[in-house]
Order: C-alpha cells, then sequence, then structure tokens
C-alpha cells in the first residue's frame, strides 16, 4: 500500500504530466499516432492472445488516451480517477469521441463491475494505485475464467534502487516500486497462469514489460 499523500501527489504529477507532455502536440496527428502505437502493441500480443469481435473488453487505468482507442467496434469500459480532469484540461480527450466506450471515472480500488470481462487492460497503472494487491484483486475478480489480463509495469532492474526509491520519493509518478518477479508472484498467487512477460523497452531503472496472464478456470 502507498501512503494517502504519496498516491495524492502521484496523482497531482499524472495530471501536470499530462499537460506538459500533450502542451505542444497536434490533436489529430496525436491520436492518430497513439491508436497506431496501440495496434502495434496488440499485434505482440497476438502468440497468447487472439481477441474476438463479441469479447467484451475492460480498460483500467486509461488515461486520456487509452488502448480504448484500438477497438471502435467492441463493447468496452474504460476507466481512471482523472477523467473529469482530462476532458476538462486536455484538447486531446474528449468523451464524445468514442461512442463505444463507456467511461466511468473510478480508481482502480472503487470500480464496481457489473459484468465479468473476456480481457482487462490495465496499462501503464498498476503502479499509480494507492492499494496495488487490493486493486490487483479487483481485476481479477472482475474477470472471466480463463480469460485474459495484460498488465503493463516499470519493472526495477536494481534491488538498490527499488530499495532506494521505496524510501525516497524518486519517482513520483509511481507509488509502488517493485520488481519483474514480485508483480508476476502477485499475479499467480491469483489464481492466475502467467503465459508471457514481454520485454517492451529497455532502460537503465527499469524495464517495461506487458505481463499476460490467464485467469484460471
Amino acid at each position: 500500500m502507498a501512503g494517502l499523500w504519496r498516491w495524492k501527489a502521484a496523482q497531482f504529477a499524472e495530471r501536470k504530466w499530462w499537460q506538459q507532455y500533450l502542451k505542444n502536440k497536434d490533436v489529430s496527428e496525436y491520436l492518430v499516432w497513439k491508436k497506431a502505437y496501440w495496434n502495434t502493441l496488440i499485434d505482440k500480443t497476438k502468440p497468447y492472445l487472439q481477441i474476438k469481435p463479441s469479447d467484451v473488453l475492460l480498460d483500467a487505468g486509461c488515461g486520456p488516451a487509452g488502448i480504448f482507442m484500438a477497438f471502435p467496434n467492441h463493447q468496452i469500459t474504460a476507466f481512471d480517477p482523472l477523467l473529469d480532469h482530462y476532458e476538462e484540461e486536455l484538447n486531446h480527450f474528449s468523451k464524445s469521441q468514442y461512442p463505444q466506450v463507456e467511461f466511468v471515472t473510478s480508481s482502480i480500488e472503487d470500480f464496481k463491475a457489473h459484468t465479468q470481462y473476456d480481457v482487462i487492460f490495465c496499462m501503464n497503472a498498476i503502479n499509480h494505485v494507492q492499494h496495488i494487491g487490493q486493486s490487483i484483486d479487483i481485476l481479477i475478480h472482475a474477470l472471466k475464467p480463463n480469460g485474459t489480463l495484460l498488465i503493463t509495469i516499470d519493472a526495477h532492474n536494481m534491488s538498490f534502487f527499488k530499495t532506494l526509491f521505496r524510501l525516497l520519493p524518486g519517482d513520483i509518478l509511481h507509488p509502488h516500486q517493485y520488481d519483474l518477479n514480485e508483480y508476476e508472484l502477485m499475479i499467480r498467487t491469483r489464481n492466475c497462469t502467467m503465459l508471457h512477460a514481454l520485454k517492451l523497452k529497455h532502460e537503465f531503472f527499469f524495464d517495461h514489460y506487458m505481463l499476460i496472464a490467464r485467469k484460471n478456470a
């Protein structure tokens, strides 16, 4: 669990990050680029996931330009605690642009699923939450048996810096600091089978992974 002050600081920093990041980006060009980015990422999951037209999808912690963009013909729910701020503060996001999406303003901890989903995406969001164990429990509870969970994470490469970042706010956007084995263990011990850890990007402190897991029947 992250302290409340650290989580609130991370949420505030997230809003400011998006404002700064998108400030000089053309709206149309950015949205085209972002949709292409998501489609490329989805292509990388095809050895482990085949999304059917009838699948019901969830984008947890979607942000203003989430993977919901890549599914114009699916039934999809997308939620984030900062959605109202994003719509007010960013020209790049409007709920009306995505009539196929049911948007919900909610944290993962407070999200109330009214159905179970075939596929749940949690892209760059799980280490932004306040209660990470509770959040993973909620996502897996919302997943159908044999459904697929896809989570992207920043996983520490060195235990020294992992310990340091836990003690000091060296990474203010992310209240939680874990390595790959710790993230995989959180999933495997919650009635899921790990299918693959796909490395997306290498950096000095962190490697960026997509974890793909299937909920046991």
